[in-house]
Order: structure tokens, then sequence, then C-alpha cells
């Protein structure tokens, strides 16, 4: 209860929602004191009897609605209650409500000087309590549901882009990493233009399928960069930002770069696809926002970081959606943990390494069995993103959606054993837990009953899919920095890949300046494919 009190932050959606429970608490002791006269005095009620009560309820109501507010929040009204699920949310609402009343008697009983009311009226306002905060969090759910419903179907009957029709163009930031790799042949498969600004810091391998596809454009420079975003927008309509340094380990490296990277150059880029005309803005971010929880949690649920990685996703969606605006519709998509295959495979992810580990060395070692974590297949994530490229303006304007499903909540420990199901001779190996604080289930409703959205992949399919690209030879060694963020920003074979294009086109740019009045010509810096 004091964690809820600890985050409790002041906005005006909170404020509001504090006020409507005052006015609630307000207006059932003020009927209950009512209904009480009325039902005791009745038509024989005088002025100089109702004068004596209104002292008793001014006292009343002067100790009750700081109660009230301190205990509320206290329970998690207004940090979490908005995760709270169906049974459960009823029985806190009311733990909360009679614990007020409890803690009013008492204190009322402990302080003489205050004024003690009738016993059936601190009974009726109980009831009446109970019935206006519960009433108005059904209501408020169902007004929710209702709204989706509408919009959802609002969306039937708009027709989909065809490929013979559709010439937009949508700028891919980011487009050869794990979830973009899988991205592009499909909008390329819809009939898009496809304009890819890329480091290409893993090559050009990941996106081989695609790589000379005649509606495919590839801008390969390091998203900083202010004059290639510029390049790459232009006639862009939709804008979707993969790019980033990605996971807790690789934003670990340097707390600066992923601050200027994560951060800084999302606002740079949204700030310029605005002022360029670009009508959608697609976010990738993380369902890592939720970071520690014991509860099932929603786009509209507390935000819990527990990592520098979460924090920079959570600081973006902050700045986007100032952004945003009625030509310019921002979309956060918060993914869950991705597993599976694509262009440019990751096997530092929990579903794909412990497949590996069990494949190769015939061990599945599993740290914190009982952690939660959403797992979502890359494919899926990939058609997430097209829906909310092709959905209506008025079903995704400023919304922001978890991506997975609630079957894919599963923790470690299940994944594990899954694992071991389908790899028979594979040692499973509990260790325990590894310092990792990340523990949330994810709720994935909006999603599915805004865009439709349903998963095509299960973590069985998705292990047996990692299972035979080992057992073939399509991967060769899962080990290879290729397949990790982390690892591939560290180790040597990669180091002057990094220098250059993540740290050092600063450097270039002020070195071409300096030269700008010379004879002397800048050196080139020639592309690492």
């Amino acid at each position: 209860m004091l964690q809820n009190l600890k985050e409790l932050r002041f906005s005006a959606d909170v404020a509001l929602r504090v006020l409507a429970d005052q006015v609630m608490v307000a207006a059932s002791f003020a009927a209950a004191m009512g209904l009480y006269l009325l039902l005791a005095y009745g038509s024989g009620a005088s002025p100089g009897m109702l004068g004596e009560y209104l002292p008793v309820f001014a006292q009343g109501l002067a100790l009750l609605l700081p109660l009230s507010f301190l205990v509320f929040a206290a329970n998690g009204f207004y940090t979490r209650s908005r995760a709270y699920r169906g049974r459960y949310k009823l029985l806190v609402v009311a733990q909360a409500v009679m614990l007020t009343y409890l803690l009013y008697g008492f204190t009322v009983f402990m302080l003489p000087f205050v004024a003690d009311p009738p016993g059936a009226v601190v009974l009726l306002s109980l009831l009446f309590t109970l019935g206006l905060v519960l009433g108005a969090r059904a209501w408020v759910h169902y007004w929710y549901l209702v709204e989706l419903e509408r919009k959802a179907r609002s969306s039937k009957g708009t027709p989909i882009p065809s490929l013979a029709s559709n010439d937009r163009t949508i700028l891919v930031i980011g487009g050869a990493g794990y979830i973009g790799s899988a991205l592009l042949p499909r909008l390329l498969k819809r009939g898009y233009r496809v304009r890819l600004l890329d480091l290409l810091l893993f090559g050009k391998e990941p996106i081989a399928e695609v790589l000379h596809h005649p509606n495919l454009e590839i801008v390969q420079a390091d998203f900083r960069q202010v004059d290639k975003v510029v390049q790459a927008m232009r006639g862009v309509e939709t804008v979707v930002h993969l790019g980033g340094l990605v996971g807790d380990p690789a934003c670990a490296l340097d707390e600066n770069l992923t601050i200027e990277i994560n951060l800084v150059a999302t606002r740079t880029i949204a700030e310029i696809a605005k002022g360029m005309g670009v009508r959608r803005f697609i976010f990738a971010s993380t369902c890592s926002v939720y970071g520690a929880s014991d509860m099932v949690l929603n786009e509209r649920s507390s935000l819990n970081p527990v990592s520098l990685y979460a924090r920079s996703k959570i600081a973006s969606e902050q700045v986007l959606h100032r952004l945003q605006s009625d030509d310019f519709s921002v979309v956060i998509l918060r993914f869950g943990t991705i597993y599976g295959l694509s262009g440019r495979t990751r096997f530092d992810l929990v579903v794909n390494l412990l497949t590996a580990k069990a494949v190769v060395e015939k061990r599945i070692t599993v740290f914190g069995g009982d952690q939660w974590r959403p797992f979502v297949h890359v494919d899926d994530a990939a058609r997430a993103v097209l829906l909310a490229v092709e959905a209506p303006k008025e079903l995704v304007h400023n919304q922001t959606f978890n991506v997975g499903s609630n079957e894919g909540n599963m923790t470690l420990g299940m994944v594990g054993e899954l694992v071991k199901k389908l790899v028979p001779d594979a040692e499973l190996i509990d260790s325990g837990r590894d310092g990792d604080r990340r523990n949330y289930r994810v709720d994935f409703s909006k999603i599915r009953n805004v865009l439709g959205f349903e998963p095509q992949w299960t973590v069985e399919q998705g292990i047996r899919q990692v299972i035979e690209a080992l057992k073939s030879g399509r991967v060769k060694d899962y080990r290879a920095p290729l397949y990790s963020n982390v690892k591939y920003l560290t180790e040597d074979t990669a180091s002057e890949v990094v220098k250059q294009y993540y740290l050092g086109w600063e450097k270039e740019l002020i070195e071409r300046a300096h030269l700008q009045n010379t004879d002397e010509k800048p050196p080139l810096v020639t592309p690492q494919a």
C-alpha cells in the first residue's frame, strides 16, 4: 500500500478521478444524513433540529474525505486500479471503501471532540459509497468497451489497399533488424513503396529476400543524421520507427549513447516527420515498460520500468504523444518478448536462446523460472505493424497497443518445460533467480478488439521453427555475435563498424566542416555491407 502512495503522481487524469471519488463520498454521506433525518423525524424535523446535525455532518465530512483519499490511493485507485481485472477489482474497491469507514469509526471513537454521527448514518453512507464507487467504475469500463466496439464496427467495410492501387510510400527506420526484416516483405507484398533508412549494421543479409525489389529504396545512414532523415522523409505519408538500441544489456553499455539514439533521435525524427507532412507515425515500444508487477497489465496501467531501455521507451512515448495533432497521428506499439525466425534472428532472447541451448548443448538453464513474460512471434509482430499502418485513423490516432496475445503470457519456467518437451534429450536446470527484476503479465484485449489482431503463432510452434533451423544448418552458430545485440556491439570483429557509425558520424561531419575551405578532401566513409 505504501508503494502505491509513493508512486502516486498527480496529472489532469488523476486529479479528475480523485475529485470524482471525493464527490461520491461527500454525496453518499449527505444522502445518508438526509435519509436518516427523513426516516427518524419525518415531517416533524424542525430547522433547529437540522441546525444541530449540521456540525455533525461538517465534522464527519472533514474527516471522511481525507481518509477516503488516503485509503483509496493506498489501494492503488490512482496508480494501479486500471490493471485490476474483474472480480479482483470489485474486491479491491469494496475492501477500500469498508476500510475507509472502519478507520472513520475508529477515529471518531478515539477523538472525543469529534461529533459522533448516528450509526445508521455511517452504515447508509458506506452502502451508498460502495454503490457509487463500484457503479462508476463499472460504467467507465462498460463505456470503454462500447466505444471500442463502435470504432471497430465503423471500420468494417473500409477498403484495404490492393496491390494494384496502392502507391503510398512508407518509410521504415531500422527496417533491417529483427522485426523490420519480417515487416519489409509484407509491406512490399501489399504493394507499398518502401523506403528503408537503416545503418545496415548487420549487413544486407537480413533483407536479402527483398534487396532487389523494385519498390524498395535503401538509404544507408545513421538516423541521427538530420540531412539523411530529411532526405528519406520526402514524399512519405507513414513512418514506422523500429530503430534504436534494443534490449537491457545493449542499452546498459553506454547510457548517454542509449539516450541519444533511443530518445533524442526519436524526438528529432518525429519533429521532422510532422514538419514534412507525415500523417501517421508508428513507434516500436516494449512491454518492458511495465517492469515488475503481480497483476495483469493493460495499456492504461501504471508503468514501472526497471531498466534504462524501458525508461528510454517511456520517455519517447511521452515525447511523441506531445507532438500528436489532428494531422499527425502517433501510434505506439508495445511489443511483447519476441521469438522465432526472421531475416535477422536474435538468439539473445529467452525462447530462441533456451531452444538453441537445448539443441546444441543439451542443457536448458532457466533463471527466474517464476517470472512472467508476454511472448509474441516476430511474424505476428510484423503483422501488427501492418495493421497499424492500414487501420482507419479513428481507430489508431494517438493510441497505444500492447502487441501479443493473452495466451502468450508464460513464466520462464513454463518456456523451459516446453523446450524440454520438444527436445527431450536436453537436461532442464532451474538455476534460481539471476537479478532480473522484470515480471509482468499483459492484457492484449485492446489490439484484438480494435484492430482484429489474432496471432498466428504459438510459442510451441516458434520453438519447433527454431529447432528445425538449427538442425537443418540454416543457423550455423547461434552464439555468433550476429545473433546478439550486445555481443555484436562489443566484439572486436564489429568494433570498427560500431565506432564508425554509432560514435563517429559527428566527428566526420566536424571534419568535413573544418576542411570546407581547403583544397584537401575529407575522407569518405565507406558503408560496411
